[in-house]
């Protein structure tokens, strides 16, 4: 993740926390507040000790950030976003994982709304 991408100030995740809105699945929660001045989206992710050691934690946490570079393009930008992991992440492979985060993100909606082509509407 690149630094301008990053939320690392543990003043930065309050402010998120106090300000911002949530939304959640079971297996993530994602607080999301605008930015004051607009900028490309900054990302917090938060694992806690109760989903295992720091090996399996460190795992999380690179898979995570790895769905969200991927998914950069969709984000809205402007945004401070923390992510934090609950308990059945743990035993999730890449690819549940990846569905189930943009599902929470689409709850939240922090995604950039599609274009829809007027030609795929249903009559």
């Amino acid at each position: 993740m690149q630094k301008e991408h990053r939320l690392a100030r543990r003043e930065d995740f309050n402010r998120v926390y106090r300000r911002g809105k949530s939304a959640a699945n079971l297996q993530f929660v994602v607080y999301y507040l605008p930015q004051k001045e607009a900028g490309p989206f900054r990302l917090g992710v938060s694992v806690s000790k109760k989903l295992g050691n720091a090996v399996v934690r460190n795992s999380i946490r690179r898979r995570m950030k790895e769905i969200i570079r991927l998914a950069q393009d969709e984000l809205q930008p402007g945004l401070d976003l923390v992510i934090i992991a609950r308990k059945p992440v743990a035993e999730m492979e890449y690819e549940e994982m990846r569905k189930s985060l943009n599902h929470v993100m689409k709850r939240a909606g922090v995604l950039k709304e599609k274009k829809r082509n007027p030609k795929d509407a249903r009559p």
